[in-house]
């Protein structure tokens, strides 16, 4: 049967960078895809297709997404579809953090890709071609396994007989011959064909898309080809910048053997905390380590000149990889409070407010921290303040003071205003810039950019997997420590720094002290960042941390001035069932498919 694809390019512009002349056609109808042939630019269309359905918010206003079902925040509004599925809506048939039907339709554009790149004429030289082959075969691989990831990471589990599958594995494209009803495939088969698409991509890839000075750069196969570097340039050089790359590829593979050596996977995966760190540090040696760490990189989405200076194909020092730049004020209408004409659709958690420590680095619960409980901002982790806005914190282009006590005058008190007014006593400060202006009388708007993966990512995933594969303060042969990554992540944000951070040099032998240090340093760092709803469940943690309310904090006034702080018990439920670590199969394919099994308790 002839194969038919759809193709629709509505969102490729918005999601690469400085790859505009790369994907055409614009849109069509309905093409042949035998097209694909004779015309190369509708063949790198098809590709298109899977960069258009990446697994990253296209409207920069949205960043949070999954936080909403966890501890660390709550919507504005109670009909948001994560806050109802945090409060006990979650079900097989609704299911907000489904990510079956857009990954498999963009791995069905990769798998189309890779059977015919060989077939398109790319270029008259026959050098130039081979080039544009092994380059489009390389994203093909490398967006498939980050698609399939994705997919494990939202579907995989436990069958009722105790089975770990994963998803159907597809490496060939369908049409209407192809028998859909097919069974998951194991865990442990998914994340080796992820691995196997990772090593290919990183064959074929440039670690980094740049233009070369000297033919001597090029592999030695093209210049075995008689490549020219004019030739090379045109096939892997900047301007295909934004688009998917063999560093990429790398921290993709850190990613999925991270998830794969996780309690909730590990007993029946076949894969280990020490494969996750030999492929983080895979990443990380190629900046040095903890030497290349970005000393800013916990503010890179507040480091406004280095945003406005950012040319159309560099990442700032803590990217992996990010999405295009562009002028907006779209976070800051979504975030930003009330008073400043935001919407303030995201409110942050006492909980996650008492995960930040003191700026000496001892947990607040810690004798030694000097937390006072009647003054419970000052002398806090300096990331507190970052990434989120307290009762008296100043924001926007004239710091203004938001009062979110209930002596406040203005929308921005707790619960002034339902639909509009924070229901925790806190808004989101992280992802914002500062000086956007939401004032309709002169709105302004600066660059931006969503980062997909950022070093620190990268940097506690190896810690995690370190720590568990050799203990705290041993390095298996990377030259670096999970104590040494940690130390560094918190020193660049100013924890512990007056005090040689005594708090880590208290725990840095004991494995289980650290593993809650590291879990913790990665809820803050990458909070608002949809990290913590599926670290929550690959770390298997016990249910009543997933069925924990969400908290706030009201705080009033005494008549001589005094501020009182009441915490929040339960300003949202969190109600989950012990089956809810793995997520389910969609609903509608269990009933297509009699070959697809669910996971136990969906």
């Amino acid at each position: 049967m002839k194969k038919i694809i759809y193709i629709s390019l509505f969102a490729a512009t918005a999601l690469l960078t400085a790859c505009d002349d790369l994907f055409e056609p614009a849109i069509e109808n309905q093409r042949d895809i035998e097209a694909m042939k004779d015309e190369p630019t509708y063949a790198q269309g098809v590709l298109a297709n899977a960069y258009t359905l990446l697994p990253y918010s296209s409207n920069y206003g949205e960043f949070v997404l999954s936080d909403l079902a966890t501890d660390d925040a709550v919507s504005v509004t109670q009909t948001n579809d994560y806050s109802r599925l945090a409060v006990g809506g979650w079900a097989s048939n609704s299911d907000a953090l489904s990510q079956w039907r857009n990954r498999f339709s963009a791995i069905q554009y990769c798998n189309i890709m890779l059977e015919k790149v060989d077939e398109v004429k790319w270029a008259e030289s026959e050098a130039l071609n081979q080039m544009f082959i092994d380059h489009f075969k390389g994203e093909s691989y490398a967006l498939r396994a980050l698609q399939e990831y994705y997919l494990l990471r939202a579907h995989a589990g436990y069958t009722a007989n105790g089975e770990l599958l994963g998803v159907p594995i597809h490496t060939a494209s369908e049409d209407g011959s192809s028998d859909f009803n097919r069974p998951r495939d194991s865990f442990k088969d998914c994340v080796a064909q992820i691995l196997a698409d990772c090593d290919e991509a990183e064959e074929l890839l440039a670690y980094e898309d740049r233009d070369i000075t000297s033919a001597d750069e090029m592999p030695a196969k093209y210049r075995q080809l008689g490549a020219t570097q004019g030739e090379y340039n045109r096939a892997f050089g900047t301007h295909h910048y934004g688009k998917i790359n063999g560093k990429v590829a790398a921290a993709i593979r850190a990613q999925v053997l991270l998830l794969a050596a996780s309690p909730a996977y590990s007993a029946n995966s076949g894969y280990t905390y020490q494969q996750a760190a030999d492929a983080a540090a895979r990443v990380l040696d190629k900046i040095g380590g903890v030497a290349g760490m970005d000393p800013n990189g916990w503010r890179w989405f507040a480091n406004t000149s280095e945003i406005d200076n950012l040319s159309s194909s560099e990442d700032p020092k803590e990217i992996v990889w990010r999405g295009s730049t562009r002028s907006t004020n779209d976070p800051e209408d979504n975030y930003y409070p009330p008073s400043l004409y935001g919407h303030a659709r995201v409110n942050p958690t006492q909980n996650l407010v008492d995960a930040f420590p003191m700026a000496n680095g001892y947990p607040i619960a810690e004798s030694a921290s000097g937390y006072n409980a009647d003054d419970p901002y000052t002398g806090r982790d300096p990331r507190l303040a970052a990434y989120i806005v307290y009762n008296g914190s100043t924001l926007g282009v004239n710091n203004s003071e938001i009062i979110t006590a209930t002596y406040g005058t203005n929308r921005d008190a707790i619960n002034n205003d339902n639909g509009s007014s924070t229901r925790t006593g806190y808004y989101m400060r992280k992802h914002l810039r500062p000086d956007i202006n939401l004032n309709p009388s002169n709105p302004t708007e600066h660059p931006h950019y969503d980062a997909r993966i950022r070093y620190t990512e990268i940097f506690l995933a190896y810690a995690e997997a370190a720590n568990e594969a050799y203990g705290p303060t041993a390095d298996g042969g990377h030259g670096y420590s999970a104590y040494d990554v940690i130390k560094a992540l918190r020193a660049r944000a100013g924890v512990g720094t007056s005090n040689g951070d005594a708090y880590l040099e208290s725990i840095k032998n004991d494995q289980a002290k650290m593993r809650e240090l590291i879990r913790n340093e990665r809820r803050l760092e990458l909070c608002f960042e949809n990290h913590r709803f599926y670290d929550l469940r690959r770390w298997k943690v016990d249910l009543s941390v997933l069925t924990a309310p969400a908290q706030g904090v009201q705080i009033g006034q005494t008549t001589t001035g005094n501020l009182t702080f009441t915490v929040l018990p339960s300003v949202e439920a969190r109600t989950y069932q012990d089956y809810m670590y793995y997520g389910p199969i969609p609903y509608e394919e269990i009933v297509k498919w009699s070959a697809l099994e669910q996971n136990a308790g969906w």
